[in-house]
């Protein structure tokens, strides 16, 4: 068990840093062929984020835990804005200022109202899968589109410019780009096998590995990014990150299990943690309406963010 535990730590750490590399080089490619910052940052950023969960969902489907990939999307939406922004606003209070955010969050709920419905019948079919992943491409392109439309003084633009490191040699870049793309799905496979190792060492389902170390460990990037860009007054770089991650995660990892092996799914994805995500994606909307003429989420929200994720994992394990 200990030694299945190491292997997870070596994937989880393996699998964080290909999708950095991937993302760094990636962004340098785009940029070689005169993508805008916007642009690089609202899809490949966005995109690499998520690629985690991706690798481990399409890995854990291949090898027949379908549940488990289930539970990673899921959970990583639950994580990213219970744990990551709980602690982030919990940290320091985030103004949400974006125009182009405000356009994400309705994007955002479409996406998660999606998925709950799909996962209503407890049940996947591929046909749910191609259309989660269709609205994943439109949802790319759709971005794209209001990215070239977003105000140039937009302040997730400039905050977007200036954290990219988009001046890198075009060999160098593709050499990252080529490394995170071989690293990430072997990454996926040591952390999936690994990850269902332990669960049955602990009598775990398949959905609750998904739910909780694979969702907690797959978003720790994340949660680093989101304090990162806080210490550096980069709010809305930090609610993006938690809001394109969202969609993403329903829309491309929630696709890979239904592409791959559809089919009847765990009950209580169904009916308990797929609307607890609903509720705190209604919650996350509440939070960063405007009041007095500021989208803002303080200490309080992120306080009792992160109490709910607690509370839910003693469910979860209890």
């Amino acid at each position: 068990m200990l030694f299945d535990c190491g292997l997870f730590i070596l994937g989880l750490i393996l699998l964080s840093w290909s999708a950095d590399r991937f993302v760094y080089g990636a962004s340098a490619v785009a940029a070689k062929f005169g993508i805008s910052p916007m642009i690089i940052g609202l899809t490949i950023v966005a995109m690499g984020s998520s690629a985690p969960e991706i690798m481990v969902s399409f890995t854990a489907s291949l090898n027949g835990n379908p549940d488990t990939g289930i539970g990673n999307a899921i959970g990583s939406n639950i994580t990213n804005i219970a744990l990551v922004l709980g602690a982030t606003a919990l940290f320091k209070p985030m103004l949400v200022a974006s125009t182009t955010l405000k356009r994400e969050i309705p994007l955002m709920v479409i996406a998660t109202l999606l998925g709950v419905y799909f996962m209503s019948d407890n049940a996947l079919t591929q046909t749910e899968g191609i259309i989660l992943l269709v609205a994943f491409f439109v949802t790319i392109f759709g971005v794209c589109w209001l990215s070239m439309h977003a105000d140039k003084k937009d302040r997730l633009e400039q905050e977007i410019a200036e954290e990219l490191d988009l001046d890198v040699n075009s060999s160098r870049a593709i050499l990252w780009l080529i490394i995170g793309m071989i690293l990430l799905p072997v990454s996926a496979n040591i952390m999936v096998d690994s990850a269902v190792n332990i669960a049955r060492f602990f009598g775990m389902s398949d959905l609750v590995i998904g739910l909780t170390i694979i969702a907690i460990g797959t978003s720790l990037p994340e949660l680093a990014a989101s304090i990162v860009s806080m210490r550096k007054g980069e709010d809305d770089m930090a609610m993006g990150n938690i809001i394109g991650s969202n969609i993403f995660n329903i829309l491309a990892v929630l696709a890979m299990p239904a592409l791959i092996a559809p089919g009847v799914i765990d009950t209580d994805a169904a009916h308990r943690d797929s609307y607890v995500m609903l509720a705190l994606t209604v919650l996350l909307v509440i939070f960063s309406l405007s009041f007095g003429g500021k989208r803002k989420i303080g200490r309080w929200q992120g306080g009792l963010l992160l109490a709910l994720f607690i509370a839910y994992q003693f469910i979860l394990l209890g």
